[in-house]
């Protein structure tokens, strides 16, 4: 016999949301877990201070930010990327 505690589990109809790949998908739109996006703001955050140290190259620390963008870009990120990004200051970025 299966025992449900009645504050561990949260019970909602199959079809109101799914979850996949640090999405939340709902029937007209996707959304970034609040904790995935905890999870990039630390982990760019420390690729960012390792770029500024010297420790990873500039096209290091742009790739992350680059496929965390790419990863993200299938939800509903409107203003995610200026919140997540806009901390990360990028004097003596090098020039294209």
């Amino acid at each position: 016999m299966l025992a449900m505690l009645p504050d561990a589990a949260q019970v909602q109809a199959c079809w109101h949301w799914i979850l996949g790949l640090g999405l939340v998908v709902f029937p007209g739109h996707r959304r970034v877990k609040a904790r995935k996006v905890v999870q990039a703001t630390r982990r760019l955050g420390e690729r960012h201070a390792a770029w500024r140290a010297g420790a990873i190259s500039f096209a290091e620390f742009d790739a992350s930010v680059q496929g965390w963008i790419n990863h993200v870009s299938s939800a509903a990120t409107w203003g995610l990327r200026r919140h997540v990004l806009g901390r990360l200051p990028l004097e003596g970025m090098p020039l294209r």
